[in-house]
């Protein structure tokens, strides 16, 4: 049995992709976005090891925000993704 799918329809249903690949990560990035992910990265209010503080961090961002750790977070909290 042959196909009757037209060269034009192909294009355009091709031509739609990319489109539909936007939605779906702008969907998927706001999900992700939201998720806590705090336990993943055994994250704690209180210093860690040697005095570690998330104010001494690469990753902190002022006042109370990280860029690896989701959520508010203690400028005098700890995560094990802690970096000089």
């Amino acid at each position: 049995m042959k196909s009757s799918v037209s060269r034009g329809r192909a294009l355009k249903g091709l031509a739609a992709l990319p489109f539909a690949a936007l939605a779906v990560s702008a969907t998927l990035s706001t999900a992700q976005g939201a998720t806590d992910n705090k336990k993943q990265f055994k994250y704690q209010d209180k210093p860690g090891p040697k005095g570690q503080i998330c104010a001494g961090c690469r990753f902190f961002r002022k006042p109370n925000a990280c860029t690896i750790v989701h959520g508010k977070i203690s400028p005098n909290g700890w995560c094990i993704a802690w970096a000089k």
